[in-house]
């Protein structure tokens, strides 16, 4: 069941692996380039498992797999080109640079992080927030929380 706020806030709870990758999916059905999507939830939440659905609804056949040593995976062969950062092992947020980060955040590209707070104070305004938390007594619970204009249209994609 997905519930929507006045305040731009959609919430959902996911039962198993497939249903996170379907909603990876559905998610994907608002993708635009230049959108900056923000991924928030402790370890084994489910944000790579939602990634690999919206990669794959935009287009990606391949395998995906979390960044966490790489710091970033790029997708180039999707419907719009896709950077999934992962941001945990970061020491602080000056090594961004060394990622070269800046040359992801633009209007070509979907730009896909998780662990957002490592890179406080250096990365910009996300288009959609999306938090995962662990559901009693099974699944995800998933909150979307999108700001722009470019969010929005993601989270229509999730509203039932």
């Amino acid at each position: 069941m997905i519930s929507v706020e006045r305040s731009g806030s959609t919430g959902k709870i996911v039962e198993d692996e497939a249903a996170m990758i379907a909603l990876g999916g559905r998610f994907a059905a608002g993708a635009k380039p230049g959108q900056l999507i923000y991924l928030m939830g402790d370890l084994g939440s489910g944000k790579t498992t939602f990634v690999r659905g919206f990669l794959r609804g935009l287009g990606h056949l391949g395998s995906v797999k979390s960044p966490t040593y790489t710091l970033l995976e790029p997708y180039d062969a999707t419907q719009f080109p896709v950077s999934h950062f992962d941001l945990y092992r970061l020491q602080n947020a000056e090594e961004l640079e060394g990622l070269a980060i800046r040359d992801h955040l633009n209007d070509q590209r979907i730009c896909v992080i998780e662990w957002p707070e490592k890179g406080g104070g250096v990365l910009p305004a996300a288009d959609c927030t999306i938090r995962f938390e662990f559901a009693e007594p099974v699944g995800r619970s998933v909150s979307f929380h999108c700001d722009t204009e470019l969010g929005r249209s993601l989270c229509a994609c999730v509203e039932e």
